[in-house]
């Protein structure tokens, strides 16, 4: 084998996607890795850079934020021994910056990237614990012949990675990853039916059989072939009683620290705004740090009865912030939104909340290039209806599971509403998973199919949910074990993942501050009756903020981000839905049984049921599936920053 070394710039446009390979048995095709990167450049359109030699090749892609003058990557240390990807933000850097500068470390840049190559090369495995922030990193050691790869704590950057062999290849989209003639593009069943009953795909599984997440708050040592793995960090439950007085002056300092830490940026930057509790924190606390006229985003559904208009505009009178707003209206050309979400999601997401958040994400671009969020007080604070399903199901239990069904087939007579999530669909949800248990109805109440509909549509015994999800599962009790599980799957597999899709599809950089690891091991410490009294869901943080925010916000219900789907599958969308999934690209997939997806659209046409989340999951799925075998089923002008939408072959 005859080394080689390749460092080079691409481009001459702070970093959001990465991705490698390590060839020590083969010699690949030097472009492999320039296709790799060329692949995710909507995550990074600024500077593209590539680095090869005989054993590794690394890409990344940036979006600069920070030190937009320098930091251009991969960055090299000075002996050119150890090498790194990053994507992501690191908050603390400039405190680690003078730490490593007191031991001897000299910087070139101002950025935070080269601050965690010479923590990596200072204190080993052992940095990742010192990281406050979200990123997903790859560091090559030359002469060691050893690559590294890790994750925030919580998963709010994605990454992938495939073992081939003695090799391994990664990246921050499976796309990356299928650039490589050796992946195979086989689906996997196991992932298909956690999909249909999830609407997303747990880690480590993906959508193609044989690549794997890295779970949060993980790291992966390969060294010459061979492959270890750990954790760096997990949340640990160990509630405390505490006077509630106490709880809210910690979490107010904890809040009004993140929010100033993420709100560090050399480029423009807003907040986006829903109208509820967590996005209204966010503007509050920004409001405090941020100079000049803070901009804020919002979407509508003007004229539907979960429009939000009202109150997100009321936070932006009361902050008086620059605010932009996009109505969702039949009007708009939801098909190419639609097409493209299916491309951009990198493998499938049924959640359907996914289409506001693209359309957000694009008018939020056009105005500023990062944007803070309030994704994340739901699984810390206790913010779901579903938290108080799980415990009254735990009172309806205890009735003969006979009446229970008796109970559901009365239900299942009551006229199918259109609305986005009705009183008649909430009975009948609840009923179904009170006949499941505990875990598995929770899973179900956020999810989509049941497990006989797992079973029609794939004429399998695939289980839901797989028993390898909760192998692991610590003994906690009451309401936190759902939030535990909701932070190990939900939060970064639909949530986050939603997010980072849609956002970096239009180069845009989302922050979370609820996400600060500090303020996760402080919920993790709360009583459980800090989180949710009674029926008040968020009580620590809605009492928090009750002097601060208007009335209206504090007051109103649980919305989330959502869409019509019910009614549009019945009217704008319904071409569209006939159009995708025909019986022929079911039985192209070879996992689905074309008479059960028509018995569920037929039904859902009929209004003898509303199907419009399993519709949705599967709609999504055809087009991605079609994107995978190479069909042309969505175009981009050429003008597009955004790239060719294709997978790579």
């Amino acid at each position: 084998m005859v080394p080689y070394i390749l460092y080079r710039g691409i481009l001459p446009t702070d970093l959001c996607g990465i991705a490698g390979f390590t060839h020590q048995s083969y010699l690949p095709d030097p472009l492999v890795i320039e296709r790799a990167a060329a692949s995710i450049r909507h995550r990074g359109p600024d500077q593209q850079g590539t680095f090869s030699s005989a054993t590794v090749s690394l890409a990344a892609v940036r979006l600069k934020i920070l030190d937009l003058q320098g930091g251009d990557q991969p960055i090299r240390s000075d002996d050119g021994s150890t090498i790194i990807c990053f994507n992501g933000e690191v908050y603390n850097f400039r405190e680690l910056r003078r730490e490593l500068q007191a031991r001897g470390h000299v910087f070139h840049s101002h950025g935070d990237t080269e601050v965690v190559l010479h923590a990596w090369m200072e204190w080993g495995r052992d940095c990742f614990a010192r990281l406050h922030g979200m990123f997903a990193v790859a560091l090559w050691e030359e002469t060691s012949g050893r690559l590294i790869l890790a994750r925030d704590r919580l998963g709010i950057k994605p990454l992938y990675w495939r073992r081939r062999g003695d090799d391994i290849h990664f990246g921050s989209e499976l796309k990356s990853l299928l650039v490589h003639e050796q992946v195979g593009r086989e689906v996997s069943p196991r992932a298909l039916a956690c999909y249909l009953s999830l609407n997303y795909i747990p880690q480590p599984f993906t959508m193609m059989d044989g690549i794997e997440k890295l779970p949060p708050g993980s790291w992966l040592d390969w060294r010459r072939g061979r492959i270890e793995t750990g954790r760096y960090w997990q949340v640990e439950f160990r509630p405390r009683k505490r006077p509630l007085a106490e709880a809210k002056e910690e979490l107010d300092f904890l809040l009004d620290r993140a929010v100033k830490e993420h709100l560090v940026s050399d480029v423009p930057l807003g907040v986006w705004l829903s109208g509820g509790l967590d996005s209204s924190t966010i503007t509050h606390y920004a409001t405090r740090h941020f100079p000049g006229k803070l901009k804020t985003f919002s979407v509508s559904f003007r004229g539907r009865s979960f429009d939000e208009t009202p109150y997100f505009q009321a936070v932006a009178q009361a902050y008086n912030t620059e605010h932009h707003e996009l109505d969702l209206s039949p009007s708009l050309d939801l098909t190419a939104a639609i097409e493209q979400i299916a491309y951009y999601s990198d493998e499938p997401s049924a959640d359907a909340g996914a289409l506001p958040v693209y359309y957000l994400s694009q008018m939020t671009r056009e105005h500023v290039t990062v944007a803070l969020s309030g994704e994340g007080a739901d699984e810390l604070f206790g913010g779901y209806t579903t938290y108080l399903a799980d415990r009254y199901a735990s009172y309806a239990r205890r009735v003969p599971k006979a009446l229970r069904r008796l109970a559901l087939a009365a239900a299942r007579a009551l006229p199918v509403s259109d609305d986005k999530i009705s009183f008649e669909y909430k009975v009948k949800r609840f009923l179904e998973g009170s006949l499941l248990g505990p875990v598995a109805a929770h899973l179900f109440w956020n999810g989509a199919c049941s497990a006989e509909q797992v079973k029609e549509l794939m004429g399998t015994d695939q289980a839901f949910p797989p028993a390898s999800l909760f192998e692991d599962l610590p003994e906690i009790l009451g309401i936190n074990r759902y939030l535990y599980l909701d932070q190990q799957l939900y939060l970064p597999e639909d949530i986050l993942y939603k997010c980072d899709r849609m956002s970096m599809a239009h180069s845009l950089e989302v922050r979370p501050p609820f996400l600060d690891h500090r303020i996760a091991e402080f919920a993790a410490e709360l009583p459980e009756d800090f989180k949710i009294r009674g029926s008040e869901l968020k009580f620590v943080l809605r009492e928090l903020m009750r002097d601060k925010l208007p009335a209206a916000v504090l007051a109103r219900s649980k919305q989330g981000f959502d869409i019509p789907a019910h009614h549009w599958f019945r009217t704008s969308l319904k071409p569209m839905l006939m159009d995708t999934i025909t019986e022929r690209a079911v039985k192209d997939t070879g996992l689905l049984r074309w008479e059960a997806v028509r018995r569920l659209i037929d039904d859902h046409m009929a209004r003898r049921a509303n199907h419009g989340y399993p519709l949705w999951g599967l709609l999504i799925f055809f087009l991605w599936h079609r994107h995978l075998k190479g069909a042309p089923c969505l175009s981009l002008p050429e003008s597009s920053s955004l790239g060719s939408p294709r997978f790579a072959r």
